[in-house]
């Protein structure tokens, strides 16, 4: 035992700075489940790269309304990719910083690396936010990596049902706060309801000025627009990270720690656990999303179905897809598809900020100006065809050099060292 610790030891110590993981030594899984992932956050995040930020959650503001086709992509995004990816994304990120941390105390770092690390990705998730696009999430992960530095050397359990709890407590003021605003919409006689539909008033009122910038203006006009509107979406942030983001980091950490990315457990239970998770998931999202469409999408109830209850019921489905990508990563990874998807992983800073600049171009009106035009079907071409980019161009690339492109950069500024790309 002994000596397959100092092994392992030697290893990760020989992992970092100087050197990429090695192949032998990585954990496949993690790299292949952040290929998907990587690749089903654009497809979540695909209406709002292309519409104002109410048509992520609201059909009504596609362009002319939504159609029975967008209704339909809707419901299947509804149950099966919105708020999944980016759960699955932050479950790996959390994994990937207590990973960064045992390679870190091996050769006799301390968590401050850590913090300089996440303090840098801050940094370029804020550039993002303002200058690439508002639906920016490294800022939140940096942030919510922050606060995770104080519970990496608290016990397995404490980490996952903290995490848990966390994540619960965030479900249930989602669920109270939306319902009731909700409720008030249904009946505006209820004492505060004009207050209340005022705010989503207010907000619908301003999206015509954004689709006027994004759809005409230069990218100078888009700059200045964002630095006078977003600053305000920020105050969201502390929030998201107690609620979401920093309980899924420690459920990932824990999970990570009893060896579930590595197949440590039953293959078999994890495997029809996984699927009892997805299977549940998605019987409850079901007929909750039917009655939203019933309802004919009314603003207020469509957010609440979208953050509320759908926050508990998203998370048996993260995990299923958690359990199962890593028992069958095995089999998919010795497929031309899982080789490339596993490349799109080790990519994944590369390839997510880099979504998000060829969007830019897609959509915005100095570009190719698609701002506010397509509806969600038609978007799909725009996410397939990404998709294709992205699978071709990560595996050549990282047999050529060490690193993703961004991935070197923030490499180099974590340890403040320039590190060779070429192989």
């Amino acid at each position: 035992m002994a000596s397959e610790a100092s092994t392992a030891d030697m290893a990760m110590a020989e992992a970092t700075p100087d050197q990429p993981v090695r192949r032998e030594d990585r954990i496949v899984s993690l790299d292949l489940i952040r290929g998907v992932a990587v690749l089903g956050i654009l497809w979540a995040n695909i209406t709002a790269f292309g519409h104002p930020q109410a048509a992520y959650a609201w059909p009504e503001m596609l362009p002319g309304g939504g159609n029975a086709a967008d209704d339909a992509m809707w419901l299947f995004q509804y149950i099966f990719i919105d708020g999944k990816l980016r759960g699955l994304f932050t479950l790996l990120f959390g994994a990937g910083v207590y990973l960064f941390m045992e390679r870190a105390w091996a050769r006799g770092s301390s968590r401050w690396l850590q913090a300089r690390r996440l303090l840098w990705l801050g940094a370029i998730g804020l550039t993002h936010f303002f200058f690439i696009w508002y639906g920016d999430i490294l800022f939140l992960y940096a942030m919510s990596g922050l606060l995770s530095l104080m519970f990496l050397k608290r016990s397995i359990k404490t980490q996952f049902w903290l995490g848990i709890s966390l994540y619960l407590l965030g479900g249930a003021l989602f669920t109270l706060m939306l319902g009731g605003q909700a409720l008030m919409e249904a009946n505006p006689q209820i004492e505060g309801a004009e207050g209340v539909m005022a705010f989503w008033e207010e907000m619908r009122a301003g999206v015509p000025a954004k689709v006027a910038v994004y759809s005409t203006g230069s990218l100078t006009d888009i700059w200045g627009y964002a630095l006078a509107e977003y600053p305000k979406l920020l105050l969201n942030h502390p929030f998201l990270v107690i609620t979401e983001t920093l309980p899924l980091m420690l459920i990932g950490m824990a999970l990570f720690r009893w060896g579930f990315f590595e197949g440590a457990l039953d293959r078999a239970k994890t495997i029809r656990w996984s699927w009892i998770g997805i299977a549940v998931s998605a019987a409850l999202s079901l007929p909750l999303g039917l009655w939203v469409m019933d309802q004919g999408f009314p603003q207020i109830l469509t957010q609440f179905a979208f953050a509320g209850p759908s926050h508990f019921i998203r998370l048996p489905m993260i995990l299923g897809f958690a359990g199962l990508l890593t028992a069958y990563a095995p089999g998919i990874v010795a497929t031309g598809i899982g080789q490339r998807l596993v490349a799109a992983g080790r990519a994944a800073f590369t390839n997510y900020l880099g979504t998000s600049v060829v969007m830019m171009f897609v959509f915005h009106g100095w570009a190719l100006g698609l701002f506010g035009k397509l509806h969600r079907l038609e978007m799909l071409v725009v996410v397939f065809a990404a998709w294709a980019v992205m699978l071709l161009w990560s595996k050549p690339w990282l047999e050529r050099y060490r690193y993703g492109p961004l991935e070197w950069l923030w490499r180099c500024l974590t340890y403040w060292r320039l590190f060779p790309l070429k192989r």
